[in-house]
């Protein structure tokens, strides 16, 4: 795989299915290296194979479908040439899109009400004389009051919070009505199954500037009657009504005394009484850690738990017993939607990047082969033994031949992340360029139980490096790699990590490449958008202890050709980081180059501009070709 080759991976949106269960709708989306955009539309995917997908849709990019409860309309978001993103309805049997909304900011999370006769969304609702045709430098200024004003890939928030709508889509000039009101970003927006309540997601407390929890809150479609639901305890995200409208589910971790405490914690599923009462953990607290996909049926909770690299697609009773197991293995499900007693998932391994695949009657099958057109290297699993008898796994990705290979150590980020098992890009273009990958989830990831992931905590460096370089060994004792060629990158806290590695284990690398990352806590603890609580969760309460842990404190000790790349508009780990660790070393006479990236933020490798993400690539190759 070369580096313009990402336009060759595809990725798949969250799928919805027909109320009779005989179809899925699905988005695929591409990186365009001729528009320098991300294209893409949505297929029709009969669940039981009879024929092939087809195209229903072309963009310019359509994503978020959603079926009406009737089966008769597909609600869908359409953006890309410049628009914002705005609703698009269109008939199932055959006919044009129609579009609904016309939100100056543009609209996500459409639903359906359960009668198909209206749309709930949210969009942000901009300030009057802010993000209109006025240039940014020209607007007046902002008055900060809270610690929550900005977040990375979206800008300032203060002053276009999030709202929910209701728009009828069949009127003759639709125009969405407002339901939401006031100074609160409001999001995860659901119906109740008899169309009488709306559930989303806000903080709406008075220490919401100063904690990181939230509540689940109900109100009828036109914003009356406003009820809390939970208690504001727990950081909260992504209601659904039980299907007897009785209760609601909910993702959620506990916060911590002071709000603040969510580091390395597993996010479970929980449930709540409509009517009042206190919610209830449904999955174990440290067995299971559960991204943002899940479905709500008769049965139980569908949800995806990531394990051991793997995310494993499970059914939760409302009762909270020990979910069954529905898909498992070295994969990855990443969305899923259930209907009329049919499952459909996107699953993605180690050489597609997502395909829709279908459980009926507790037979899998898959519907889509949009993958083939690229060929991937596989990946091996590898696992070592750190000094305290603790076991370390993860992967290898080796170029073809017999080598000695020049080796890369690659340090995911959060930390509590996982790296697993699906077609990743960067580890298939460095490989492809004759370099094997090593990657793999130290202590402080996610997907190896919540102790896993907090062993780190308040000594982050000094402890990962441990796990990381017994890593490094087991991979070089399975032979065909070259040690005296090693070096070693990553980003964000893989980015702390490599700064940190290079200035502790230098002698085990030829050079490195750190990347939109976390050099020094004092400023990160000021200046990033997360900062103010994510410095003293994962680093420890003590300033005082944040210089001993911060790599910069360390550079010095780096002598090492060192490649640093950042974004300009990075306000996760901002750009001062780069710049102080480079002014550092270029003091000193270290070999060392800073790739600055305008336009971006901190998700450049993942979601930037496609010619951005192709530059990044060519130059990583360049500096390994030159020091490995």
């Amino acid at each position: 795989m070369k580096p313009a080759d990402i336009s060759l991976l595809h990725a798949l949106g969250a799928p919805t299915i027909s109320p009779d269960g005989k179809h899925a709708i699905v988005a695929v989306t591409r990186p365009d290296l001729e528009t320098d955009e991300y294209r893409g539309g949505l297929w029709l995917v009969p669940t039981d194979g009879s024929t092939e997908p087809r195209r229903l849709t072309r963009g310019p990019r359509d994503e978020e479908p959603t079926y009406s409860p009737d089966g008769a309309w597909l609600a869908f978001v359409r953006s890309g040439d410049g628009a914002k993103p705005q609703l698009y309805v269109m008939p199932t049997d055959g006919g044009e899109p129609r579009k609904v909304t016309d939100q100056p900011l543009g609209v996500s999370e459409p639903v359906w009400s359960p009668d198909s006769r209206r749309l709930a969304f949210v969009a942000r609702v901009p300030e009057e004389g802010r993000y209109g045709e006025a240039k940014p430098e020209k607007e007046r200024p902002r008055r900060i009051t809270g610690l929550k004003y900005r977040r990375d890939n979206v800008g300032f928030i203060l002053d276009r919070r999030t709202h929910v709508f209701v728009v009828d889509p069949f009127a003759e000039e639709p125009s969405a009505t407002q339901v939401t009101e006031g100074d609160f970003d409001h999001n995860g927006v659901t119906w109740s199954p008899d169309g009488t309540l709306l559930a989303f997601v806000a903080a709406r407390h008075d220490e919401r500037d100063s904690t990181l929890t939230d509540d689940v809150w109900v109100s009828a479609p036109d914003g009356s009657g406003l009820r809390r639901v939970t208690a504001t305890d727990l950081s909260v995200a992504a209601p659904r009504f039980t299907p007897d409208g009785d209760a609601l589910c909910f993702l959620g971790a506990d916060a911590g005394p002071d709000g603040r405490q969510m580091v390395c914690k597993n996010s479970g599923l929980w449930l709540v009484p409509l009517a009042g009462g206190d919610a209830r953990r449904l999955t174990d607290e440290e067995r299971f850690h559960l991204p943002a996909a899940y479905a709500a049926t008769a049965d139980g909770v569908l949800v995806t738990s990531e394990n051991r690299g793997a995310k494993d697609l499970l059914l939760v009773p409302y009762a909270g017993t020990e979910p069954t197991v529905l898909i498992s293995g070295p994969r990855e499900v990443n969305a899923v939607a259930h209907a009329a007693g049919v499952t459909v998932a996107t699953v993605a391994d180690a050489r597609t990047p997502g395909e829709l695949v279908a459980l009926r009657g507790g037979e899998e099958s898959t519907l889509t082969s949009f993958g083939p057109g690229i060929d991937v290297l596989p990946i091996e699993e590898v696992t070592g033994t750190a000094p305290d008898g603790y076991s370390v796994h993860g992967w290898i990705v080796r170029p073809a031949g017999e080598g000695p290979h020049p080796i890369l150590l690659m340090i995911h980020g959060g930390p509590f992340t996982q790296y697993g098992w699906r077609v990743f890009d960067e580890a298939q273009v460095y490989a492809s360029a004759g370099y094997a990958v090593v990657m793999g989830n130290p202590r402080g990831s996610s997907g190896y139980g919540q102790a896993h992931g907090r062993h780190i905590i308040g000594d982050v460096g000094r402890l990962s490096a441990i796990d990381l370089l017994t890593l490094l060994d087991a991979a070089l004792a399975t032979g065909g790699l070259d040690a005296s060629r090693a070096g070693v990158l990553g980003g964000s806290h893989g980015g702390f990590m490599t700064t940190w590695m290079a200035a502790h284990h230098g002698d085990r690398f030829k050079a490195a490449i750190s990347e939109r990352a976390v050099n020094a806590i004092d400023s990160f603890h000021g200046s990033s958008d997360i900062g103010w609580s994510f410095a003293r969760d994962l680093y420890g309460e003590d300033p005082a202890g944040w210089v001993e842990q911060s790599p910069l404190t360390h550079a010095d000790k780096i002598d090492k050709p060192f490649l640093i790349i950042h974004s300009e508009h990075d306000w996760r780990c901002p750009v001062e980081q780069a710049q102080r660790l480079f002014v550092k070393l270029r003091l000193r006479g270290v070999e060392t180059e800073l790739l600055l990236f305008p336009g971006e933020g901190h998700e450049l490798s993942r979601s930037g501009l496609p010619s951005h993400r192709v530059a990044r690539f060519e130059a990583i190759l360049d500096w390994w070709g030159r020091h490995l």
